[in-house]
């Protein structure tokens, strides 16, 4: 017989980054939630701010704080700062990527590009696994028998559900189902995930541009269980 799940950390995602020169800009300070990053911050503290969340962990970086802040708020919590759940490196941080740019088919980039399992080009995923499930399983413990929230960024959270779900990390980034301000949430059974759930409660906020990832922007499947 399956145990109701007693414990929930939800995987919160930063909201629009205003990034008006469009750079990749991961761990860099002085960048901040756009306007209606700002309405998808305050949209999440709405349609969740009811639940039994007692814990709050975030990222360090503004744009990850900036879009805890309404529900903090809505909680009464004061956020811990983790650097476990920062965004990853990335050699190609300060880069520019988008239509016309050409960064990654530049032959001096190539050295970066030989390896997408480790990745070459960046922080490698079981490292970033270890990090974030590590504070992961922190706010499990702080919010046992309730909720808990953990505010941080696109590829730290993916890659834990990866994990998780017992997946390859080998993926394509724009087929990522964990858009701006979504929810990946785990469902523990003591120290165990016994499933796994996915919500965009902004969803009707984001951008068409930003509407990459699977069921995004509504039609999200309402709950994958990972293997036993």
């Amino acid at each position: 017989m399956t145990r109701t799940p007693d414990t929930i950390v939800h995987l919160l995602r930063h909201g629009e980054v205003l990034n008006p020169t469009g750079v990749l800009y991961g761990r860099r300070d002085g960048f901040h939630l756009s306007e209606l990053g700002q309405q998808m911050a305050q949209k999440v503290a709405d349609v969740v701010g009811d639940r039994d969340i007692v814990h709050m962990r975030v990222s360090p970086l503004e744009r990850v704080q900036e879009t805890a802040r309404p529900l903090a708020l809505a909680r009464g919590l004061e956020p811990v700062v983790d650097e476990r759940v920062i965004e990853s490196t990335n050699v190609f941080e300060g880069k520019q990527f988008g239509a016309g740019v050409a960064a990654l088919r530049h032959p001096r980039n190539w050295r970066y590009l030989w390896n997408p399992m480790r990745p070459s080009w960046g922080e490698p995923y079981k490292q970033v696994v270890a990090r974030m499930m590590s504070a992961v399983h922190d706010a499990r413990i702080a919010a046992t028998g309730h909720e808990a929230v953990v505010v941080s960024h696109q590829l730290p959270i993916w890659i834990s559900r990866l994990h998780v779900e017992g997946r390859s990390f080998l993926h394509d980034p724009r087929k990522r189902q964990c858009t701006l301000c979504s929810l990946t949430s785990f469902h523990f059974v003591g120290d165990r995930v016994a499933q796994v759930s996915y919500s965009e409660p902004a969803g009707d906020l984001i951008p068409v541009q930003d509407r990459n990832a699977p069921f995004s922007a509504g039609g999200a499947p309402e709950e994958k269980r990972p293997p036993a």
